[in-house]
């Protein structure tokens, strides 16, 4: 262990020989890799695991790591000029800029990305990425993108929450209830939610737009419900794969799909960023554990 961390948090190797914080204090247990600014895992001590972590996951130098919370930047999807799916950012590896723990146990690590040769290929831009991850009884995460250049700088960003679910088909997600969202694989690219929170029962990809509400994941099978704040974030992603889609993802076991659903924070799509030179953005989410609290009808 680093004599410069605290007690709480040790260096460690993980898979593939990634190196990576492992976080075990009173208050919760987690594991960051510098790889990506990847939380691959995080418990509220004494509570089963929030995140999803595939078992088939690869841990490769220029593969993102399945599960857990990638970070998307500078942009979602794929992208007609080429480059890396949800971009560069959870390929790179980033430096660890400062590891802190306050009296009560709660950890804070912030890990910085700067472009190198390899992004300024695949984009341009004058910026630094910051990821301020703050483990405690909670889960805080916080993206913050500063523009160092003279133009305004244009990108999607998006925290890519894999969450552990008991079964995805008796969950469900509330707080986008008749908001806007777009897809690709329903009968109409531009739709809008019903009065009701989201069920699963078939393969789910949808971006909801315009949209800053908590948001809740309701599971009956873990007795829990995880309650999403963000704030500055104006897009949340709803994701499953199903099982043709699973089938067919190399670094994702085929019988893995009814265990995890993907809630994205972040701005993209219609609500994609204008930062102003010299200005940060900062998107925060928190997740919170809480006994199951509703009935289904």
């Amino acid at each position: 262990m680093n004599p410069s961390f605290p007690q709480s948090v040790q260096l460690a190797t993980g898979p593939g020989g990634f190196p990576r914080f492992e976080v075990n204090s009173p208050l919760a247990q987690a594991d960051v890799y510098l790889h990506g600014a990847h939380i691959a895992h995080y418990a509220p001590a004494g509570e089963a695991p929030l995140l999803f972590l595939s078992r088939q996951s690869y841990y490769e130098a220029q593969k993102p790591i399945r599960g857990g919370v990638p970070v998307v930047f500078p942009w979602f999807g794929e992208r007609p000029e080429g480059g890396p799916a949800h971009g560069f950012a959870r390929l790179r590896s980033w430096a660890a800029e400062t590891v802190s723990e306050e009296s009560d146990g709660t950890v804070t690590l912030v890990l910085r990305l700067n472009p190198d040769e390899e992004t300024t290929r695949l984009w341009r831009g004058d910026w630094v990425l910051r990821h301020r991850i703050t483990i405690g009884r909670t889960l805080a995460m916080e993206l913050q993108i500063t523009n160092t250049g003279s133009t305004p700088l244009e990108c999607e960003e998006a925290l890519h929450t894999y969450f552990a679910v008991h079964n995805v088909r008796e969950i469900d997600v509330a707080g986008l209830e008749n908001a806007e969202y777009l897809t690709v694989i329903e009968d109409a690219p531009r739709k809008r939610q019903d009065g009701e929170p989201i069920r699963f029962r078939r393969e789910t990809d949808r971006a909801y737009i315009n949209t800053e509400s908590d948001l809740a994941i309701h599971d009956p099978g873990f007795s829990r419900t995880i309650v999403i704040r963000k704030s500055q974030s104006r897009s949340t992603v709803v994701w499953n794969p199903w099982s043709g889609k699973a089938r067919a993802m190399v670094d994702f076991d085929e019988n893995e799909w009814p265990s995890m659903v993907c809630v994205e924070t972040g701005n993209l799509k219609d609500n994609r960023l204008v930062i102003e030179p010299g200005t940060t953005h900062s998107t925060r989410t928190e997740l919170i554990t809480r006994p199951l609290s509703f009935t289904r009808s």
